[in-house]
């Protein structure tokens, strides 16, 4: 029977003998002190072609994650909802259209529209929430996100959004060099494809962050929001 440390989506791909050489990192997992929400490349591009297969939407929008972006769009709003209500930052990152050949991959581009990188309507920042531009694929690289962190007295970060495998897995192994706790949504970060994605969160959960499920994460925002109108009375 699967423990509660992996049952997680990766448990139907990750057999026994990888559990058992994996078994040091097994730990309590938990949401960190002063969080803040880093919404990773929540872009209109990565939902370009609708609610519809990957492999299908990709034939016409190279890029984009499909029905797995569309599938995390619910959850993530009940996580950013959950936050505002606890006064947690949701901070988002994204890039520039036009970065000249400065890329987060190696992948072939073709030119792309700056309304490709506008965060998707329905999980927009709010007036006053933090937007970083970043050229590579990690949130911290050459971007001045630890000093908004510190200015915030972030202590941990939750993170979602896309893709595991790319930006949000360098963003997290950079979060973890700066002293960063890192809590990884399962139901808010996704990829263009469900095996990277399985994998790297269970690589990710055993060296560099806790991945949680969102109803648990929410559970957390909601208890500190109550603590905080106890704290006010």
């Amino acid at each position: 029977m699967i423990d509660a440390f992996e049952d997680y989506c990766w448990k139907d791909i990750v057999d026994a003998e990888m559990l058992e050489i994996y078994s040091a990192y097994k730990r309590e997992v938990f949401v960190g002190p002063r969080p803040a929400i880093l919404a990773i490349d929540l872009y209109e591009k990565a939902y370009q072609g609708g609610n519809r297969p990957v492999l299908e939407v990709n034939r016409e929008f190279p890029g984009s994650c499909g029905e797995n972006a569309w599938r995390a769009i619910e959850p993530t709003q009940r996580l950013f909802a959950a936050a505002r209500r606890a006064g947690v930052p949701v901070i988002y990152s994204t890039r520039h259209a036009d970065t000249n050949g400065v890329q987060s991959t190696n992948r072939r581009l073709g030119r792309e529209r700056q309304s490709a990188f506008s965060i998707k309507e329905e999980l927009a920042p709010l007036p006053g929430e933090l937007v970083i531009y970043k050229e590579r694929a990690s949130a911290f690289f050459g971007t001045p996100l630890v000093a908004h962190l510190r200015r915030m007295k972030v202590e941990s970060l939750i993170v979602c959004g896309e893709s595991t495998s790319g930006c949000v897995r360098a963003s997290t192994v950079d979060a973890y060099s700066y002293g960063f706790h890192s809590t990884l949504v399962e139901e808010c970060t996704y990829d263009r494809s469900m095996l990277n994605h399985k994998i790297n969160l269970f690589d990710l959960h055993h060296k560099y962050a806790d991945v949680m499920h969102v109803d648990a994460v929410i559970a957390h925002l909601d208890r500190m929001n109550a603590n905080v109108k106890t704290a006010a009375e």
